[in-house]
């Protein structure tokens, strides 16, 4: 086996030295989303909702271009500028992220100018 890396303009370039996502057989692991509209590479008005929506937007376009999908995670974690906005990140994680869930870390961090960043590993469905 061996890495490939895997890019698509349906969600925002990376922002350093580093992969969109890089597969490894079956597995997926896709680099943490910044809730930026990958058209324009701005960061989405509003607050923690409407972030969150479109950080899981992006990681859904990510998985996509690897041939995965939300259903096909298995892992995730969710970075926070203010473990305050706990409830209300969830309430978009758990409308958009299919059952079952898949296992989460969420953790309250200094993030550069955003509320909420999260990457995943997936599993490539055969």
């Amino acid at each position: 086996m061996e890495k490939k890396q895997i890019s698509t303009d349906k969600a925002p370039q990376p922002a350093g030295p580093y992969s969109q996502v890089i597969t490894y057989g079956d597995f997926i692991f896709v680099a943490g989303q910044r809730p930026a509209d990958p058209e324009t590479n701005k960061i989405v008005e509003g607050g923690i909702k409407e972030q969150t929506e479109q950080v899981i937007k992006n990681l859904s376009a990510a998985l996509e271009a690897a041939g995965s999908s939300l259903a096909d995670v298995v892992s995730s974690r969710v970075f926070l500028s203010d473990i305050g906005n706990f409830d209300a990140m969830n309430s978009v994680y758990e409308k958009m992220f299919p059952k079952p869930y898949p296992v989460r870390t969420t953790v309250s961090c200094t993030l550069r100018n955003i509320l909420v960043e999260i990457d995943v590993i997936a599993i490539r469905r055969s």
